[in-house]
Parts: C-alpha cells; structure tokens; sequence
C-alpha cells in the first residue's frame, strides 16, 4: 500500500509532518482532515531504489503484536496512555521500536490523540490498526480495542507464521540439494570423463546427459547465476507493480496444494479482520475497504472492492460475494445468513475460527507429507548421478 507525506497545520497554527499508510492521495486527505488537520500538502513517499534499500532498521510484526498486547494489558491496569508508553519505552531493547514508541510519546503529550500519533508511522502501524485506536477513542472503549487488536494480530501472526514455517524445511532441503549437485557436477563428473576419455568407454545416454550438463555449468556456471540473480531481481521489481502483483497473487492461488492453502489463509485474514472491525464500531463500507487493502492477496483486495460497490449500491454483502468466483458458496451463504439474523459479527467470527483450523489442519499435513515427498525427489536425484557415474564404471572394470 502506499505511503503518502504530509505537511498540515492544526487549529492553533502548528505546522505537522509526517507519513500516512493509505490506498490514494484522496484517502490521505481525508484521513489528515479527519484529524482536524488543515493540509498544505500531500504527496505519494518515493520507493527506494535497490541499492538505497537498507536492511533492517524497520519494527517487525512480531514487535508490534508484543506492543499490542502489552498496551492492553495496562489499559486493563487502567494506566493513563503516555504512562504506559513510557513503560515500555523502558522496557523494550529493540531500538526500531523504541524511536517508535519514543515518538508516540512525544506527539501524545503534545498535544495529539493516540490514532493521530500512529499515522505518523504509516510504515509500522497499518490503517487498519489506526483505524480500530480511532474508533476506540470515539467510543470511549480504548482498552477493548486494544484487546480485540491483540487478539487479532496474535491470531494473524500464529496463521502466517505457521504457513511460512512449514516452507523454510522444503527449501533448506532443495537448497541443499542442489549444492551438492553443483559440486557433483563442477568437481567429481569431470575427473570421471577423463577416465572415460582415456580409455575409450562408450558411455549410456543418461551419462552423456550428466556429462553435457557438467560442461555446460563449467563452461557458462557464472552467467547463469549472474541470469538468475538478474531474473530474480528484474522479477521481484515487477512483483511491486500492479500487473506484476496480480500475475504473482494469481498464480500463488493456482499452484496445486499451496494455492488451497493461500486461499484458505486470505479466507481467514478476510473474515477476521472484517469481524474485529465490526465489532469495533467502524462502519461497514469502511470495514470492508480497510479489510481490502489488508488482506494480503489483490485478487482478494479487487473482490472486496466490487462488494463495496454493490454495497453502497444498496445490495447486500452476499450478494456482492456471490458474483466472486474467489469467494466460496459456503462463506457467501454463512454472510447471507448473518445479514438476514443481525448477528453479522458472529457469523464472520465463526468463519473465521472454520478457516483457521483448515488452515491448521493442512500446513499439518502438508508437513507430515512433505518429508516422504523429498525423500523420494533426493532419492531420485542421487539415483540418477551415482547410476550415470557408477555403470560405465563398472562396464569398464568388466571389459578389463
């Protein structure tokens, strides 16, 4: 999502700056007017190029789901909002986090609501999560919602660390894997076909295969990798592009297995946050239009951006979702049912527990799956170079 500077003036002629995290220049507006703010100027925050990207230095996600629930737990306490700030000012060791809070603090006893403080830290705190503290303030119930805002954000960190968890044992293996290819390939094959090559042997075809894609990596390994490096770079600049997002979040829904369980995850993050911000008081069409910049998937963001134009037509969610291909039958009709009983809120949080199991219940499998899977993959692999090496040898070692 992209992120907007500002420059604006309070009602007492104080000049602000700073950045809010929203979906256009016209949201940005009338978020900073929302604010009491009389904006000067509003312009979209320049992305940096590759190499002014600095690693590191950015709160994590993990940081802010810590300071969610830490924040909930003195308001419990009923600790007024700058003391508990400086609470964990003292406690926390992350200095990412510590500026943040620092700031928070600053803007606070200067003179600021809780909400306008954290859209000044657009890059750290989503809209979402500044809409939930803005709809607090306004009811007065800051301490659930900070409540509802942990629980959530747990909830939402639990689902995609275990998705992203039950990939990193695949890949360190693959990985693995085709380093000891490459060394087979660039050190061992070669001195073999030297032997070959001295005595003449007639090497099978699958050997002839190995040999030829031992020489071609001698020969042109480096350009290879300098095509690959440039393919994954030249991709992943694409991938921030809106052609290039769709083509990848489309094809992250389409791969077999993997694809059902992207679905199932922007499923729940779908019908969560659409349930944590209704039970919070913000209204429906913008519920819906902070849950579609933040579910994580633009084929989903697009879906739910046609149900707010059936919505504001005067149709019904479910009937907006029916029309989605995206959205399966059985969600549109649990929706539908919810509309028609007034128990909207209950009916997403049920939705939202059903994805959440399902989501559970296949990384499970897909774990437990996986490890026989590779097994016979590198089984193969190896299979297939010791044999190539192995049988001219042994041919050889008989005509002797």
């Amino acid at each position: 999502m992209p992120i907007f500077e500002y420059r604006a003036r309070t009602k007492e002629g104080e000049i602000r700056s700073g950045v809010v995290d929203t979906s256009s220049q016209e949201a940005a507006l009338a978020l900073l007017q929302q604010n009491k703010l009389v904006v000067i100027s509003v312009k979209e925050k320049s992305k940096p190029k590759l190499w002014e990207i600095k690693i590191g230095g950015r709160v994590k996600y993990k940081d802010v789901v810590i300071f969610s629930r830490q924040m909930s737990t003195l308001f419990e306490a009923h600790i007024p909002v700058v003391s508990a700030l400086k609470t964990l000012l003292a406690e926390t060791n992350k200095e990412a986090l510590r500026t943040v809070i620092a700031s928070l603090s600053d803007d606070i006893t200067g003179g600021l609501s809780l909400s306008q403080a954290l859209a000044k830290h657009g890059e750290t705190f989503s809209s979402f999560y500044i809409n939930l503290v803005r709809s607090g303030e306004e009811s007065g119930k800051l301490q659930e919602t900070f409540s509802y805002l942990a629980d959530y954000m747990e909830r939402s960190f639990y689902l995609t660390s275990k998705a992203k968890n039950a990939m990193i044992y695949p890949a360190f293996v693959m990985l693995a894997f085709v380093g000891v290819m490459v060394v087979m390939l660039v050190v061992v094959i070669p001195r073999l076909v030297s032997i070959f090559k001295e005595t003449g042997q007639e090497v099978p075809f699958y050997t002839q295969v190995v040999i030829t894609a031992s020489d071609l990596l001698r020969q042109w390994g480096l350009l290879m990798l300098l095509a690959i490096i440039g393919a994954t770079i030249f991709g992943w600049r694409w991938s921030q592009t809106p052609p290039g997002k769709l083509f990848f979040h489309s094809l992250q829904l389409k791969i077999p297995i993997i694809g059902n369980l992207y679905r199932k995850l922007c499923m729940a993050r779908l019908s969560d946050n659409l349930h944590t911000l209704i039970i919070s008081g913000i209204p429906i069409l913008r519920a819906l239009s902070i849950t579609g910049e933040i579910v994580g998937n633009i084929v989903y963001q697009r879906a739910v951006e046609q149900a707010i134009v059936a919505v504001r037509a005067g149709n019904t969610i479910s009937s907006a979702f029916e029309k989605v291909p995206e959205i399966p039958a059985f969600v549109t009709q649990m929706i539908k049912i919810g509309e028609a009983s007034g128990k909207l809120d209950f009916i997403l949080s049920n939705i939202s527990k059903y994805y959440q199991r399902e989501v559970d219940s296949l990384v499970d499998n897909l774990v437990a799956l996986i490890e026989p899977v590779l097994i016979i993959f590198l089984g193969l692999g190896v299979g297939l170079m010791v044999g190539s090496v192995l049988v001219p040898l042994y041919n050889m070692t008989g005509n002797i």
